[in-house]
């Protein structure tokens, strides 16, 4: 039975997961639910016992030193909330932690009797992929779900994935057969350029999030830090002939295959949100988390950790709009030399270029290539 003392009694909450490892190409996915954590200032309330989820020698511990005391990091997975404010104020529960290393469905199970208990009214599960996608192009972000009825009033893709998956293909799962609406957004990060961080394509799921969920986020200097990544992947690309052609080639291809979205649909929604962040009225208003020294939520004192080391990326997969892009679910290998989810293990060697999770942007077709090649082609799918 979870107990939340000192938890107030929340104002249409959703929860917003994401889980650094496998599911979190260029650690886009992480950092966006961190710079919601940051900039509305959450209170930490909640933390799942390390010892139940997580192998140590896979995500190791952290020692840090604090007033000339060493103290010990635990790998885990932490729940805070905060409060937004505005014209329609509502309460988002983040979820931010490490893909576990086993017992999967008690580590769901764990965070659906938090949803449960809190009032949880839907769950947003982040992730982010390796894709054939141009670094010049905006970020495709693609929103899946399991649920046929959602797909259908919230303008999603229903997944149809069968394969591997990661945690957040399970978590989303067990929502869906707990009866918690459940969706996906996940954004592809360009394959040749996949080292963290990604400040692009982590303003892409927050966009995306902030369109779902109907509340305006404060995007502090991801704009700016996005053009600066941009600017700096030009730069690189530029002294590579080789990859400056292969570039053309993605952006080519992507133009071509979004040409008549790109006069239309997307078109409209840039210009809303333009709307919305440019008159204070049109739309909720910056959030104002609870803060201070009455503050009803608990606080947990390894929450300032030093991160552990980032287990590898999963391989390049297709993107929409992305050349021979796939069926909309295929999803990745998990990282070297870490526990599968049925208690296997995946041996050395790196990326493998599997296809991502079930939650993968939808809407492409197979192109056949080999899944274990490398470069411009791929054969995975959302």
């Amino acid at each position: 039975m979870i107990e939340l003392e000192g938890v107030p009694e929340l104002i249409d909450p959703v929860m917003v997961a994401a889980f650094e490892g496998w599911n979190d190409a260029g650690d886009a996915a992480s950092t966006a639910v961190g710079h919601l954590d940051r900039e509305w200032k959450g209170e930490v309330f909640a933390a799942l016992d390390a010892e139940d989820y997580y192998d140590f020698q896979v995500n190791r511990p952290t020692v840090f030193l604090e007033n000339g005391v060493r103290k010990i990091t635990w790998p885990t997975t932490r729940l805070s909330v905060v409060r937004v404010g505005g014209d329609k104020p509502r309460d988002l529960v983040l979820v931010r932690g490490i893909e576990p290393s086993m017992r999967w469905r008690s580590f769901c199970n764990e965070l659906l009797g938090f949803a449960h208990e809190l009032g949880v009214e839907m769950v947003v599960i982040l992730g982010a992929l390796l894709g054939d996608t141009p670094h010049t192009r905006p970020v495709p972000v693609s929103g899946v779900t399991s649920d046929p009825d959602l797909a259908r009033t919230m303008d999603l893709e229903e997944t149809r994935y069968e394969g591997p998956t990661g945690i957040v293909g399970i978590l989303q799962e067990a929502c869906t057969h707990a009866g918690v609406p459940a969706v996906s957004l996940w954004a592809a990060v360009p394959h040749y350029v996949s080292q963290p961080p990604n400040p692009k394509a982590t303003l892409a799921l927050l966009n995306r999030l902030e369109d779902l969920i109907g509340l305006r986020i404060p995007l502090g200097e991801l704009p700016e830090d996005a053009r600066a990544w941009q600017l700096g992947v030009d730069q690189l690309a530029a002294e590579d002939s080789e990859v400056a052609e292969y570039v053309q080639t993605l952006e080519e291809a992507r133009d071509t295959a979004e040409l008549p979205e790109a006069s239309g649909e997307a078109i409209a929604r840039e210009f809303e949100r333009y709307l919305r962040r440019r008159e204070p009225g049109t739309g909720p208003g910056p959030g104002v988390a609870t803060e201070g020294g009455d503050s009803p939520f608990l606080r947990d004192p390894g929450s300032g950790r030093t991160r552990p080391p980032k287990p590898e990326q999963p391989g390049p997969e297709s993107v929409p709009g992305a050349e021979a892009a796939p069926e909309a679910e295929t999803e990745p290998e998990p990282e070297a030399g870490a526990d599968a989810p049925d208690g296997g293990s995946v041996p050395d060697g790196g990326a493998t270029g599997e296809n991502p999770p079930g939650e993968n942007p939808p809407g492409e077709d197979p192109s056949g290539e080999d899944p274990d090649a490398s470069g411009p082609d791929d054969d995975s799918g959302k």
